[in-house]
């Protein structure tokens, strides 16, 4: 799907190319939890934010909703999931978080998942302000991201970290506290109802056979070796994740629009 240079490229496509379908950091597991916590059924209007490779929008499709929308900010991943859902009633539409050009209060349901900690805190605030605009009164908001913790993690500790994931998956990634991501959607409008958090556990075998099911992680675990590049970029990621594993986890957060 992408050719450029395997150095350059950003980790969640990196994770892609070699096979790895869940690209999430708090894996199946936490995203079904999403999913069961946003209690979705046909009378719902869905918007996913950056529907990636599409895997939560199969599973949300499975639960029949009345529409589903996803907008993603690359073309080929706009193309690759209109062919990916061409005999479903998905639709999948070039567009910005920020700025989704959905029609307001056209939503019963919006989530994102791995999107909102790849964006500076100012455009996390814009895009949860789009997603308030969208959603319908008394609307929910689901975002499955990166976490630091604890809540109070030294600022530089904090910085530190996030300095050491952007070398490493290529995009600048801002994860937050998990009381800062709850304030941020606070200070949107939204009411926070509930939170979940699980280990950050992307890279580890035992999560990769969780995730992919063991055909899949030995179609990773080949990739990985047969190629050099993208071994080296693998372990290096693998590693960054190891080093700040007791400050890192995934969240889930749900929140209604009041």
């Amino acid at each position: 799907m992408h050719t450029e240079n395997i150095e350059k490229m950003s980790g969640h496509w990196l994770l892609a190319k070699i096979g790895k379908k869940v690209l999430r950091p708090g894996g199946l597991s936490l995203t079904k939890k999403m999913l069961s916590m946003l209690n979705i059924t046909s009378a719902d209007d869905i918007v996913e934010f950056a529907p990636g490779l599409g895997f939560t929008a199969h599973m949300t499709l499975e639960k029949k909703p009345a529409s589903y929308i996803g907008i993603d900010a690359e073309q080929n991943a706009v193309d690759y999931l209109n062919r990916e859902f061409g005999g479903t009633s998905a639709q999948f539409k070039l567009g910005n978080a920020a700025e989704s050009s959905l029609p307001e209060q056209s939503a019963s349901k919006v989530y994102g998942e791995a999107m909102l900690s790849m964006h500076a805190d100012h455009r996390k605030a814009e895009i949860i302000q789009e997603a308030y605009r969208i959603l319908q009164p008394q609307g929910y908001y689901a975002i499955h991201e990166l976490a630091l913790r604890p809540d109070d993690l030294d600022s530089n500790v904090k910085l530190h970290i996030q300095k050491e994931l952007a070398l490493a998956i290529k995009v600048n990634a801002r994860p937050l506290t998990v009381s800062e991501w709850t304030t941020l959607l606070e200070k949107g409008g939204f009411k926070v109802l509930k939170v979940e958090t699980a280990p950050m556990h992307l890279l580890e075998p035992q999560r990769i056979i969780d995730d992919e099911g063991v055909s899949g992680a030995v179609k990773i675990a080949k990739n990985i070796l047969l190629n050099p590049s993208i071994r080296k970029r693998v372990f290096q990621m693998k590693k960054i994740f190891k080093k700040h594993e007791k400050n890192m986890c995934a969240v889930v957060i749900i929140a209604k629009k009041e």
